[in-house]
């Protein structure tokens, strides 16, 4: 069986990547040539699309209703038919209602995925297989960027069929999952209350300043190439088709690397590094320079998988589904508001928001050393107190 469910999640991590990197990157040529979109309009999908990621927690009471593995698939068709519709409405709400279908699929889909991860995965080789899962989404967006790029530039297809055809053939795929595989039993029966436990508030901790990082990084860093150094569509393409190609070439050894030299070290490493480009970021003058911090940084995100693994060893085999939907809301809160607060001090001094940015990976690199060398349940935090198999 555990073969069985691996091959499920990399096909529907696969699906998920494929269908929705259609989305996003046909989204802004899209918004202003259809629906006359200003920035006004744009901010506020932007905003729209986050709100389903805010209210994961509220996952676990449908979960009432459904088998994980069943909602994970519904949630998956769901945002595979919102991409398809998105071409038949090209007005400013239509865009708004079809983002949000969009985006429930979505967050509702990655919050129980990531728990049927957590759940499926053996400790010892979870770290491996995520960092396997990057790296076949890597696949799946290299993909995706060139169909797009091939059936628009050399076929002149209409943005209306390209969404329907990445849609519905995302649909299909996904028909077939369900049809195929089997439902699996799951080795512990889940709760399926909201639940916020004390011991886990260092994974909470990690988790919310992870969100806060990489809205900067997502909202500010491209934003920069642009209007900071003049890069063009191409330009920004490339530097994207750069970082997907590294995802396919070395997430999986990132993976396995955090397993073998563990959750401490690896997040100690990531968050010396992001303190390095956020600095850098805030003072660079070279396009060149700028465009390796941005695959540099895109690379030390992929460390960010150590914080999944650190929580599967310390949580309680019960709690990790509705824990996942609780973590979702928490990586989601800063989406809410430090785009449009950090958005208004740009105007005035872009180095404070990259310095921002580094105070962030500087609180979460305090809080990694407090991550045990050896995470298990009663063994959540690092203390000096602690035995010697925690400090040897």
């Amino acid at each position: 069986m555990a073969r069985d469910t691996k091959y499920l999640l990399i096909a529907m991590a696969v699906v998920m990547t494929l269908v929705f990197s259609v989305w996003n990157v046909l989204l802004n040529n899209f918004v202003v040539e259809k629906a006359a979109f200003t920035g006004q309009e744009i901010g506020i999908l932007q905003s729209l699309r986050e709100v389903p990621g805010f209210l994961a927690f509220t996952a676990i009471y449908l979960l009432l209703w459904f088998k994980e593995q069943t909602f994970a698939l519904i949630f998956l068709a769901l945002m595979c038919l919102g991409v398809a519709i998105t071409g038949w409405f090209p007005t400013t709400y239509g865009l708004y209602m079809t983002t949000m279908v969009m985006s429930i699929g979505f967050h509702y889909f990655e919050t129980v995925n990531q728990s049927l991860t957590l759940q499926w995965v053996d400790k010892d080789e979870s770290a491996a297989f995520m960092g396997k899962i990057l790296a076949w989404k890597g696949a799946a967006s290299l993909l995706a960027y060139s169909a797009v790029w091939v059936l628009m530039e050399y076929f002149n297809i209409s943005y209306n069929v390209v969404y329907m055809l990445f849609g519905l053939v995302g649909l299909i795929i996904v028909v077939g999952l369900w049809l195929y595989f089997p439902l699996f039993r799951q080795a512990h029966q889940q709760h399926r209350k909201l639940i916020l436990r004390k011991r886990y508030w260092l994974y909470y901790s990690l988790t919310f300043l992870s969100g806060a990082r990489r809205q900067i990084f997502i909202v500010f860093a491209g934003f920069m190439m642009v209007e900071k150094f003049g890069y063009s569509v191409g330009e920004i393409s490339l530097l994207f088709i750069i970082n997907y190609i590294f995802n396919m070439l070395f997430a999986e050894r990132i993976g396995r690397w955090i397993g073998k030299v563990g959750e401490r070290k690896a997040l100690t490493v990531e968050y010396i590094g992001l303190i390095c480009v956020f600095t850098s970021y805030a003072f660079v003058e070279n396009s060149y320079i700028a465009g390796g911090l941005y695959v540099i940084d895109h690379l030390f995100f992929a460390l960010a998988i150590a914080i999944k693994t650190y929580f599967q060893k310390i949580a309680a085999p019960e709690d990790i589904a509705s824990t996942a939907g609780v973590s979702f809301t928490i990586n989601h809160i800063t989406a809410v508001f430090i785009p449009a607060i950090l958005g208004v001090v740009w105007l005035t001094s872009p180095t404070f928001v990259f310095l921002f940015g580094s105070a962030l990976a500087a609180s979460s690199l305090v809080l990694a050393l407090l991550v045990p060398r050896k995470p298990s349940a009663g063994n959540e935090v690092f203390s000096t107190n602690k035995t010697a198999q925690d400090v040897t």
